[in-house]
């Protein structure tokens, strides 16, 4: 029986998008290795529609034998996860973009609780997430006992990282404050607001929602919350913190420089980013698409010329 926090969830999970995203959605599914549990759409283009931005999903397979490509890709989602690649698709005569990161079920449970170093996956799916494409009934409630735990993760830190006493949203602006100075992300100063902008109700609902989950008691004054948590745990949990941000940069470096070899589909999607934002085609050969390393002299070169252009 799904619990208080779960049910709020499902209402939010099972929200309908654009139908050229589910349609993207299973065409993912099923052209995986063996058939995910399910695909989540999350991320920018979920708060605000943008047809020439990129969408995000993330794939969670059963195991790791639904982890797509090569040994070299196949063992560096499983050291160091997730995989992510880029993928285009035409719906309704629509050119529509992803990124797609892909994470066993085992290594998205991991990442969901207190004890995790790596805060991206509680962090972001705190946030609202839409279940587009799910194998059965089974696997939707395993989906959703993830979500749920990201969302109590997050609420507990929001708790363990603010002020004593505090309203709902200074609780989230605290929280993703840290986060973001945690992770090698270049974000304009205040990004957490965005976040909770529009969404100030929902946030709201879902810290207390969290702490129940969490067996947190708080008592409330005026719009002000006080989690009642005991000294010894906050200075516990600023040392824990500590360590997370300490190894939250070099983690996402070392993702980084792991994508050369694994991000499938890497140099058409840095080539669309480049002609998005300068307006310059690179014009990618066949070749060039598929050995983007091989080829970086190359294209690095075309890159200065085409930005050495005068603007028309």
């Amino acid at each position: 029986m799904p619990d208080v926090l779960e049910q709020r969830l499902i209402s939010e999970l099972t929200t309908p998008v654009d139908p050229g995203v589910v349609a993207f959605a299973d065409a993912l599914a099923r052209a995986c290795p063996v058939l995910p549990l399910g695909v989540l759409f999350y991320g920018s283009l979920l708060r605000k529609a943008d047809p020439d931005g990129i969408l995000d999903f993330y794939i969670i397979t059963e195991n790791t034998t639904g982890f797509a490509g090569g040994l070299v890709a196949r063992t560096g989602n499983l050291v160091l996860p997730p995989n992510v690649r880029y993928s285009e698709f035409r719906y309704d005569g629509r050119a529509l973009r992803a990124k797609i990161a892909v994470l066993s079920r085992a290594q998205f449970e991991v990442r969901t609780g207190l004890g995790a170093l790596d805060t991206t996956i509680w962090a972001r799916f705190c946030q609202p997430v839409r279940l587009v494409w799910v194998r059965d009934p089974q696997s939707a409630d395993a989906i959703l006992s993830l979500i749920a735990g990201c969302v109590a993760t997050a609420a507990c830190w929001a708790a363990l990282l603010g002020d004593v006493s505090m309203t709902t949203q200074e609780f989230w602006q605290a929280l993703f404050a840290h986060t973001y100075a945690s992770e090698l992300r270049v974000e304009k100063k205040g990004r957490g607001n965005s976040i909770l902008e529009g969404q100030e109700a929902r946030y709201a609902t879902l810290l207390t929602l969290g702490w129940a989950r969490a067996h947190l008691q708080f008592s409330a004054h005026g719009d002000r919350l006080e989690p009642v948590i005991h000294e010894e745990l906050r200075r516990k949990a600023a040392r824990r913190w500590a360590l997370i941000q300490a190894s939250g940069r070099p983690r996402n470096v070392a993702r980084l420089l792991k994508a050369a070899f694994t991000f499938e589909n890497g140099a058409p999607y840095l080539a669309w980013k480049i002609q998005r934002h300068t307006g310059f085609d690179m014009k990618l050969s066949p070749f060039e698409s598929r050995h983007p390393l091989v080829m970086l002299p190359l294209l690095l070169w075309r890159a200065r010329k085409l930005l050495k252009r005068p603007k028309v």
